[in-house]
């Protein structure tokens, strides 16, 4: 069992010594019979079955073995005429590999190695029933290893019923996230983060901008008010065809499109170099997706900024992602974006402990709040205990700017 942070090198930690290991086997025979499936690796979404794929080509392209990737949304046949000429590595999603064993296109009698890549994101997308089918598929004598970002009692319980006498290499604890990348939270009203989005991109000319959303639709949505506001945008989620998920994540790397918006799914298969920023458009549900999310920034020792977009009902979820890291991250409002405090928002235990006649004695007197106030008073609760982390700063030091250049509130 292996964990460490997104973006730390999981797959060369575990590709290296597999193709290390399977150099006695190489041969360039024709014959299928001498290409067996030697190795598989279960992956839980297309785009990182993709990615784990590519860096076995790439690390053992010196070396004469055959790597295939398997993936639902695209024609079975090409599939089945590589599988059919003998593959040492098999790299798969879940759901397609049990479609090419119930054709009889592979046979996994032979797997010395399985790998279980983003173990907990299998586990949290209902895969565990075709996991349990596949393992009973493969040779009983092998070596099994498990590879997060996160270990959660799930995945430490679906260990034991799969490994025997298991080894934990820890790199880091759970509760760290990118040191590298710059997290700020910038408070908004729920119907006008679109509008702070497109300002944030035009104002500062920015360019590969990921955007994750909590849904499907919501991602959509997203995307094509993005385009109508004269942002390039396209969406990646699940219900799109592989071929369209393709093209969009290809212009996005080549910088054709400026925003990407994509769900959580997708948020463990991409892999951008240099992506220099993420935007949470929602917090998740899950305090550990935003560490997920993130981890597609600042990796492999770059840099990366964060920017959390959190309206005033978003609040649990911001105080779930704090406790999780550990500390308070910094919060700003954009001058002309300040929130309301009306709505759904939790309130903090000063307002819980008010009694009836506290707060019927102060509507009698009219004390009204502005906007901005509010907004204070929100940031004031959020921001970490020692002080406020954007309200007025001393007068030696110079007035704290937005990532959009505008002076925050």
């Amino acid at each position: 069992m292996g964990r460490a942070q997104t973006g730390t090198g999981k797959t060369a930690a575990f590709a290296l010594p597999i193709l290390e290991r399977l150099r006695a086997h190489a041969n360039t025979s024709f014959s299928p019979a001498r290409h067996p499936v030697r190795v598989l690796i279960l992956a839980p979404t297309r785009e990182l079955a993709v990615q784990v794929g590519d860096s076995f080509k790439a690390y053992g392209r010196h070396v004469p073995l055959r790597c295939a990737v398997v993936y639902g949304g695209v024609p079975i046949e090409p599939q089945t005429k590589a599988l059919l000429s003998g593959v040492e590595v098999l790299v798969a999603t879940p759901g397609r590999l049990l479609d090419h064993v119930g054709q009889r296109t592979v046979n996994l009698g032979q797997v010395d190695i399985l790998v279980l890549d983003e173990a907990d994101r299998m586990l949290d997308m209902g895969f565990l029933p075709d996991i349990r089918r596949i393992v009973e598929l493969v040779a009983n004598r092998r070596q099994t290893l498990l590879f997060s970002a996160t270990f959660s009692a799930e995945i430490r319980q679906l260990a034991r019923t799969l490994l025997k006498h298991p080894l934990t290499v820890d790199i880091e604890p759970e509760t760290t996230s990118a040191e590298l990348v710059d997290q700020v939270v910038y408070l908004v009203d729920g119907r006008r983060k679109r509008e702070l989005l497109a300002e944030l991109v035009r104002r500062r000319d920015l360019h590969q901008v990921l955007v994750f959303t909590r849904t499907k639709i919501q991602a959509g949505r997203l995307a094509a008010q993005l385009d109508r506001d004269g942002v390039n945008a396209v969406a990646i989620h699940g219900d799109r065809s592989q071929p369209d998920r393709e093209r969009a994540l290809a212009g996005f790397k080549a910088g054709d499109v400026r925003v990407l918006v994509a769900t959580d799914v997708a948020a463990r298969g991409l892999d951008i170099v240099a992506l220099p920023l993420v935007v949470n458009y929602e917090l998740p549900h899950t305090a550990h997706d935003y560490v997920h999310r993130i981890g597609r920034t600042g990796r492999a020792g770059m840099t990366g900024l964060a920017i959390s977009l959190v309206s005033p009902d978003e609040e649990e979820y911001l105080r779930a992602v704090n406790r999780l890291l550990r500390r308070d991250l910094p919060v700003r409002v954009v001058t002309g974006f300040e929130p309301s405090t009306t709505g759904s928002a939790p309130r903090s235990r000063t307002d819980r402990s008010r009694s009836t006649s506290d707060r019927a004695t102060a509507v009698r007197r009219g004390h009204r709040s502005t906007r901005r106030a509010q907004a204070r008073r929100l940031e004031e609760r959020l921001a970490p205990a020692h002080g406020p982390t954007t309200a007025t700063h001393p007068a030696t030091q110079r007035p704290t700017r937005g990532v959009d250049g505008a002076r925050v509130a």
